[in-house]
């Protein structure tokens, strides 16, 4: 008996796989059914879900982006630290010293990557109609993701915490002023007042929440650091689980128009 052979038949290997090498269709079946990972894809697919020409593959390419921006992430955040007097610092170490500092470069750039591709798959989506009943639902979801990618872009780039930084946040955080109802300067600020009270000003509208402060500071980097890290990547993979699910309860990827 082979070294393989004898592993296959060992009681370990068979507490782990307990069907033998999907060779028929019953078989293949049977595996995807049972293992963790594979139950998650569709057993079968339609011949144009597997078409690059058709999807494009902007879906999975994406997805892929998201695991490399996690384990990067992950890892940067063992030399990083958020606060004023070591985040640009940290950020040149990571450049210049710090073992592996490709990791940052590798996340910088799968970051804009991961940008262009939800665009480009939201397109293709778009093009080929798959927005329609009976994947509306779906539909939503994607925009709610795209619109976190794009918080996920926003929130990364004050860590750096350089006068690049600093100030695009200002400027982008500026544009939250003029939220409608909830912004200091926008559209519908006065209908929450309580008694001739205004309850939206400069220091409880919507920026202030955005930046933890009136001015970008030690409280904005604190804020962001903890939404790109934490919140918003926790929120990404729960919406990324529906997102799935609801491709293979929809009939998996929409046929052409």
């Amino acid at each position: 008996m082979s070294l393989g052979e004898t592993i296959r038949n060992s009681q370990v290997w068979k507490s782990i796989f307990r069907h033998p090498m999907p060779q028929d269709r019953r078989n293949r079946i049977v595996v995807m059914l049972t293992n963790f990972f594979l139950h998650l894809h569709p057993v079968s697919i339609k011949k144009q879900g597997i078409a690059l020409s058709y999807t494009w593959c902007m879906g999975g390419v994406t997805f892929f982006l998201f695991l490399v921006e996690t384990v990067t992430g992950v890892l940067l955040m063992f030399y990083y630290r958020p606060t004023l007097e070591w985040a640009y610092n940290d950020i040149l170490a990571l450049r210049d010293v710090t073992s592996l500092g490709i990791l940052r470069e590798i996340h910088r750039w799968g970051a804009h990557a991961m940008v262009i591709t939800v665009w480009l798959h939201m397109y293709r989506v778009f093009l080929t109609g798959s927005y329609k009943p009976p994947r509306e639902f779906n539909w939503v979801v994607g925009v709610i993701l795209l619109l976190l990618t794009l918080l996920l872009s926003f929130t990364g780039y004050l860590l750096p915490w350089d006068q690049l930084a600093i100030w695009a946040i200002t400027v982008g955080s500026n544009m939250a002023r003029a939220t409608p109802v909830l912004g200091y300067e926008g559209p519908l600020q006065g209908i929450l007042n309580v008694k001739g009270i205004d309850m939206i000003s400069d220091a409880s509208d919507a920026r202030f929440m955005l930046l933890g402060a009136r001015f970008v500071g030690e409280e904005t980097l604190n804020r962001f650091y903890v939404l790109h890290c934490i919140g918003i990547p926790l929120a990404v993979a729960l919406l990324l689980a529906i997102h799935f699910w609801r491709v293979r309860k929809d009939g998996g990827i929409s046929g052409p128009l």
